[in-house]
Order: structure tokens, then sequence, then C-alpha cells
């Protein structure tokens, strides 16, 4: 009887969940940076902390991000144009304010060419709507990049589900030419 009570009480391993969570951390092994994309909806500024976005083509300049489809601001984006921020190794809490999990203070927008954007950022691109991809369930947006700046620092990266530095210790290409 002791056995059977003991069989009883272990939770059920769904196998498909067991999967994805193994794949989510397998390709979390995967260093990435932290941006947050920002435009203006219907109703007021909206921004969604992304740690997918890529370089896509330098002609035109086209840039991409991933955005998940049960993302609140998901629907609002499409069609609009929009700015994709990368933090800076010291604005954590501004990443997880757009997350969703982070402090509920308003951030500083600066009033952008074509999309709203945040102060204090380590880079911004201003973009206007290229194409949107169906991606299972992310939607991916490429966006033509009309406006941009950078300043030097460390970056925001992500790493095994968490906040990590990227270091700025070393000359950028444009230093080697």
């Amino acid at each position: 009887m002791e056995e059977r009570v003991s069989r009883l009480r272990q939770p059920r391993v769904d196998p498909e969940q067991a999967a994805r969570t193994a794949l989510r951390s397998c390709l979390g092994r995967f260093a990435t940076g932290v941006a947050v994309v920002t435009f203006d909806g219907p109703h007021g500024r909206h921004g969604i902390t992304v740690n997918s976005f890529t370089s896509v083509s330098l002609e035109p300049p086209l840039v991409l991000v991933s955005v998940a489809k049960r993302a609140r601001s998901h629907d609002l984006l499409a069609g609009r144009p929009f700015a994709v921020n990368v933090l800076g190794a010291e604005q954590e809490a501004l990443a997880r304010r757009f997350a969703g999990s982070g402090p509920d203070g308003e951030p500083v927008w600066i009033e952008g060419e074509h999309a709203p954007r945040l102060a204090g950022v380590l880079a911004h691109l201003e973009c206007t709507p290229w194409r949107a991809y169906d991606g299972g369930d992310h939607t991916l947006f490429l966006g033509e990049v009309r406006a941009f700046d950078f300043r030097d620092g460390d970056a925001l990266g992500f790493h095994a589900s968490g906040f990590t530095t990227v270091a700025d210790d070393q000359l950028g290409h444009e230093y080697l030419i």
C-alpha cells in the first residue's frame, strides 16, 4: 500500500512540455543582446522587450525582430513604424519593465523622426515597416532602418535565462579600416 501511495504522489510529466523546456534551455545557451521595440499605438506608446533581433541587409538597410504572438502589444505593432532600442548593461530594469516583470515607472521617451525611442540606450534604430512573416508562435517583423545612432558602453546580454554584461573592451570593426 505504501508503494502505491508514493507512486500516486509523483507529478505527471507531460513529455511535450518537457521537450519544449529542454529545447528552450538548449537555445538559451546562445548569448544574445537585449532590446526594447518601441512604437506608437492607437492608445499611446508601447514597448516590448526582445532578445531576438538581427541585421538582415545593408542594401536596403533592414533589421528583424521576432515578437511572441502572446505578447500584449504584438497585434498593435503590425504595420507601424518602430524603434529598436539596444540596451546598455545598466538598463536591466528597463528590460524587465517592458517584459512585464519590472518596476512600472515611466521611462524617458524621445520623439524620434519615425518612431518613439528610449533615452540613454546603447543604440537605437528607427524603422518603417518592410514585411512581416509568420514564425510559428512568433511574428518576424522586418523594418527598414531610417535613422540610427549609438554610444560606447557595455551591452546588456541574456544567456541561460539570465541577464549578463557584454563588455565593450575592444575597438569595433569600424576602427580597423
